[in-house]
């Protein structure tokens, strides 16, 4: 190819990058759930007519997005391209052919181009949000089948030749607590992949384009390529590591091997511990976005992700270990494990390049799952009379792990990406009350390089009513360790504010006039503490991110050098 022809193809790679990431912004403005439009727990992307993603939007999640990279084929398998018809649109949430959850909308649009009144498929636009509620037992681990976790909608079509179908609207809104949220989120996801499909239309029209397959097999090929190249410049080699993290009702440990090889990267779970009975289980199409955007943090991180790039990492693990969850084991809270997969994935690249690999860090995320104004075990009824009804999440987390050469992020959500839900918004959407939101002094593990804090709520719920907490939170019992000499981040932790602890998992009930503190874990250090620059240990004191006695006692600083 010319260097005239590889500027043509790098200038409709980015306009169609352009596409994608309207797609996923009309997603966000359209969208009615908060999930969506406040957090950005979504993603959005284009395909070839054979189903391998060739872009996909910056504004996204890589649980949804690299999870989604492989859902489209099996919408493919279930309505061939030749079944497929202008106006069409496809739904699912089947975990084990979307995105990990029931919780997870993934929509699928074909788009047809006309050429002398013949029309062709050139591309299939995807999309998909996290919905509020999908009925069932509301959005916790506390299922111990996906019967249980609501209602599972196997790919079908929702609208056929632009007629939305009516039926699975009836279906889902007599199914879920919040319809006209969940409703409103399939119409935005079918808003979205119709804009996608309008702006390539008029991109196709402009470059004079029949199809994209050349510009998707340019883009892909070259992707691949450049991995490839990313991969071989670490040494060959396997790297084992095995992290134990809390699990449901008894400690889980995640056993990863990778290898670099001159055809690309592997990692193989086996030596993971089993699925459980309760709802943190992962399917392997969660646990190969996690797995895949772990290496990606470290390797290659520069190349486009699509099915070029995404192709050189190959992930396995057995059947029935808690990272490839057979149907239909409960999956809900399935993030609490798969989003702990790139701590795994570092802690093998590190023993290859330390310098080059951040500590561990809270990973999974704190959402704080709150009901109310509904009838639920040990409660009486009667203090639930004339109250809101109300169900939200607000997307929170703890701090990252200390990164080479620079302190952890705190309150950062991490690899997950999704942003924090504003208090004004929960305070919107309920009448629910923030008592208090701050950073958690010393919960980042010292270090030479200070992992991340995590941070402190006080919520109570403003109508002096019990209410509910679905808790899926982990690193309470096994906190994020640090590397090279650093300390472990601190360990979450769950009360009241009246004194009683809570579960890290499961739903319970917070009662009338007292407030559930929520605590999030911190990351771990990098480098022994006692080779901490001395102005930053005073920085951290000043700011409250480090107490006098933490810098003393751990950091070995010298208490009348600190400015109280």
């Amino acid at each position: 190819m010319s260097k005239l022809a590889d500027i043509h193809m790098q200038v409709m790679w980015n306009r169609l990058i352009s596409v994608v990431e309207e797609q996923a912004q009309t997603l966000v403005r359209t969208a009615f759930g908060a999930a969506t439009r406040e957090a950005g727990d979504l993603s959005a992307g284009v395909f070839l007519p054979d189903g391998r993603m060739v872009a996909q939007a910056v504004t996204g999640t890589p649980g949804h997005v690299n999870s989604m990279a492989e859902s489209v084929r099996h919408f493919l398998n279930e309505y061939p391209a030749a079944t497929m018809a202008d106006g069409d649109v496809y739904l699912t949430n089947d975990p084990w052919k979307g995105t990990g959850h029931l919780n997870d909308m993934t929509m699928v649009t074909p788009i047809f181009k006309r050429n002398k009144g013949n029309a062709r498929m050139v591309a299939l636009f995807a999309s998909t949000v996290h919905v509020v509620d999908i009925g069932g037992l509301g959005l916790s681990a506390d299922g111990t089948q996906v019967y249980h976790e609501g209602l599972f909608l196997p790919p079908l079509k929702l609208v056929e030749r632009g007629r939305m179908s009516d039926t699975v609207l009836r279906v889902v809104r007599a199914n879920v607590r919040e319809p006209v949220q969940v409703e409103g989120d399939l119409y935005a996801l079918v808003a979205c992949n119709e804009i996608g499909g309008r702006r390539l239309l008029a991109m196709m029209n402009e470059y004079k384009l029949q199809g994209i397959e050349k510009l998707g097999e340019h883009v892909i090929v070259r992707s691949r390529t450049a991995m490839l190249a990313a991969a071989r410049e670490w040494p060959r080699g396997s790297w084992s590591y095995s992290m134990t993290i809390d699990g449901y009702d008894a400690p889980i440990t995640l056993v990863g091997k990778l290898t670099i090889s001159k055809t690309g990267i592997d990692i193989d779970f086996t030596g993971t511990s089993p699925c459980v009975s309760n709802g943190i289980n992962v399917p392997k199409s969660y646990t190969d976005a996690y797995t895949s955007f772990g290496v990606r943090c470290i390797i290659g991180g520069h190349i486009p992700n699509n099915a070029g790039s995404l192709s050189v990492v190959r992930v396995s693990a057995p059947e029935g270990c808690i990272v490839n969850a057979p149907f239909p084991l409960a999956v809900a809270a399935r993030s609490t494990i798969g989003q702990m997969l790139p701590d795994v994935v570092f802690g093998c690249l590190h023993q290859a390049r330390p310098d080059q690999v951040p500590a561990e860090g809270t990973s999974s995320l704190w959402n704080v799952r709150l009901a109310g104004g509904q009838t639920f075990k040990g409660v009486d009824p009667e203090q639930l009379k004339g109250k809101t009804r109300f169900n939200v999440v607000g997307f929170n987390t703890g701090g990252t792990g200390a990164r080479p050469g620079k302190d952890g992020l705190s309150v950062t959500s991490f690899p997950s990406g999704i942003r924090n839900v504003a208090v004004e918004i929960m305070e919107t959407l309920s009448p629910v009350v923030y008592w208090k939101k701050e950073y958690r002094p010393d919960s980042g593990g010292a270090g030479e390089h200070r992992g991340g804090l995590g941070q402190i709520m006080e919520i109570a719920n403003g109508e002096d009513a019990p209410m509910i907490i679905s808790a899926t939170f982990d690193r309470i019992v096994h906190a994020a360790r640090g590397s090279a000499g650093g300390k472990s981040g601190g360990a979450g932790r769950l009360s009241l504010k009246s004194g009683t602890p809570m579960r890290g998992f499961g739903r319970q009930v917070i009662p009338a006039g007292d407030r559930v503190v929520v605590e999030t874990p911190g990351g771990g250090g990098i480098g022994e503490p006692q080779k901490r620059l001395r102005e930053k240990i005073q920085r951290d004191v000043e700011y409250g991110l480090v107490s006098a006695e933490e810098a003393t006692g751990v950091y070995g600083y010298d208490p009348n050098e600190i400015k109280q």
